[in-house]
């Protein structure tokens, strides 16, 4: 070869290297810059933070900070949630158990939390039922309270806080809707009408104050246009009401049916499901959810069964055991580390091909809970984010610039500061980590 072509070419070769030497060399000095920043923000000096970045083509952690101390994941949990529904759920949501006996169709809830739901798509039930001749409830084996355990009770009114139930309608809400002078224009389930009661406004009121025992509402008019969401409060009663009333006929109920309810009746793709959980946080789905996995492990409606089972089995390699205690994250006995959050992540890249996953997970600066954050021309950040007050965290996935895909878990706990304060330092860190790696 040519001396001067072999020059030229060992020339191309090193400045074809540059790219790679410099990430190379920014990636080993990386670690000891997060160390400094976690150190110099003054963002992380009001609260406890830990962090765990794993590259799954190394099989290797590249940083680790508290990665092994116990944090409140808030909705976090969820991703606990979905790893559940996928391994047990299957590609379709089990709506109702059924049997028909002579001219009487005999059906059982399975926790399915989409009949009526504005939320989600359509389901195949509403048509299923309103054939029915002779429409019979059998009351299934559910003990559950409406809460989980370690939730803000005073949270009953808000729309986060739906209540669970083996047989939920209409997402578990009651909608209303006030026109432009304040009016109230709709009420969706209409039956709740004859259940509300006005009262004076004044600054301490909220527009809607659900009675924390039963369905009766004080309304608060106010002159401007709004939409709210107040929980149902149920009870078999109100059930079969809703229900007769929906369907426009008679439910009957019923402990025992004559015959096994030995069909399933199938509603909606799990994934329509667990793209509402995941890109709003919604957390009266992902506590139904739980529910579902039991009913289809055990034919009881029970979270501790589904989160029993994976524990024991699903869960039981990861890092550190998880306090899990409800499918949604509004416990505050919840505790998880970064580094068996990693470990999860992992569990559901295995299952999930990257892009189905990254189309249900939120997407930074584009969807779901961080449309407006981890913003850029394209998104790097697919992560869950968890939030209740003075706790913030997200896990997910990572794309670098070098064209990695890694995965993280960022958790902080007891701050108290303003979360935008900290969400914007966990965005500098999070950026240098896409740039360097």
């Amino acid at each position: 070869m040519p001396t001067r072509l072999f020059f030229r070419n060992i020339k191309i070769l090193f400045l074809l290297a540059i790219p790679a030497l410099l990430i190379s060399c920014g990636a080993s000095r990386l670690p000891k810059k997060i160390d400094q920043e976690f150190e110099k923000a003054q963002a992380f000096e009001h609260g406890f933070a830990g962090l765990a970045v794993y590259d799954p083509e190394k099989d290797q952690m590249l940083y680790e900070y508290h990665s092994d101390k116990y944090f409140t994941p808030a909705s976090n949990t969820k991703l606990f949630t979905f790893y559940t529904g996928l391994q047990v759920l299957g590609d379709s949501i089990p709506a109702l158990k059924y049997a028909n006996f002579n001219d009487t169709l005999y059906i059982k809830g399975t926790g399915d939390p989409s009949f009526l739901n504005r939320d989600l798509p359509e389901s195949k039930v509403y048509n299923f039922l309103k054939e029915a001749e002779n429409l019979v409830y059998v009351s299934p084996s559910y003990t559950e309270k409406f809460f989980g355990p370690g939730w803000a009770w005073d949270d009953y009114n808000d729309y986060y806080s739906a209540e669970r139930f083996a047989f939920p309608i209409y997402g578990s809400l009651v909608e209303f809707d006030f026109n432009d002078s304040g009016k109230l224009d709709k009420v969706l389930p209409a039956i709740f009408k004859d259940s509300l009661h006005y009262s004076d406004v004044s600054e301490n009121n909220p527009l809607i104050q659900r009675n924390p025992e039963n369905n009766r509402f004080e309304i608060s008019l106010k002159k401007e246009k709004i939409r709210k969401w107040v929980p149902i409060k149920y009870s078999e009663e109100v059930f079969l009401k809703l229900l007769s009333d929906t369907l426009k006929k008679p439910v009957r109920i019923t402990k025992q049916a004559p015959k096994e309810l030995n069909q399933t009746l199938y509603s909606i793709s799990a994934d329509s499901l667990y793209k509402q959980m995941l890109q709003v946080s919604d957390n009266f789905i992902a506590e139904q959810i739980l529910l579902m996995v039991s009913e289809k492990l055990s034919d009881s409606l029970k979270t501790g069964i589904a989160i029993n089972y994976m524990k024991e089995n699903e869960l039981k390699d990861l890092p550190d055991e998880p306090v899990w205690r409800d499918g949604s994250g509004l416990s505050r006995y919840n505790l998880f580390t970064p580094r068996s959050l990693v470990a999860l992540l992992r569990k559901i890249r295995e299952t999930v091909p990257e892009d189905r996953l990254f189309n249900l997970l939120p997407a930074g600066g584009y969807s779901g809970t961080i449309k407006n954050y981890y913003q850029a021309e394209e998104p790097y950040i697919f992560a869950k984010t968890g939030s209740l007050s003075n706790n913030h965290s997200l896990s997910g996935y990572i794309k670098t610039k070098s064209g990695k895909t890694l995965i993280f878990s960022f958790m902080n706990s007891n701050f108290t500061i303003p979360s935008a304060e900290l969400k914007k330092e966990m965005q500098h860190i999070l950026e240098m980590i896409r740039d360097n790696y």
